[in-house]
């Protein structure tokens, strides 16, 4: 049996991904599009939190590898966009109710942040 190599990343990609969630984007959608698991995510955002995020020592993924996640975050994000758009269906040129219930019935699909 193969044993499982635990990942290791640096405190930059650690601190990308607070930044995402952060910045709107829903912790699973970061996780997803990132490559690894939403408690991850949610244990940085504590960590974070309470000022104590750092460098592990362990292995380190390298810079290719924080490019590629962070342009698969950015295609995640625009796809998730135009799957907005898509599932409207013109919902957005109807009254205020209609649009609600639109936003209601897809919160936990999509990343909908208050502006």
């Amino acid at each position: 049996m193969k044993e499982r190599v635990r990942a290791r990343y640096t405190l930059e990609f650690k601190q990308e991904a607070v930044r995402l969630v952060r910045g709107g984007q829903s912790t699973s959608l970061v996780a997803r599009s990132l490559g690894f698991s939403s408690q991850s995510v949610d244990s940085w955002l504590r960590v974070e939190a309470s000022g104590r995020l750092r460098e592990s020592t362990a292995k380190l993924i390298n810079a290719d590898q924080i490019e590629i996640a962070r342009l698969r975050a950015e295609l995640a994000k625009a796809t998730m966009e135009l799957d907005i758009f898509k599932k409207s269906h013109g919902v957005f040129r109807e009254g205020l109710a209609v649009k609600y219930a639109f936003i209601e019935r897809h919160k936990n699909q999509l990343a909908i942040v208050a502006q």
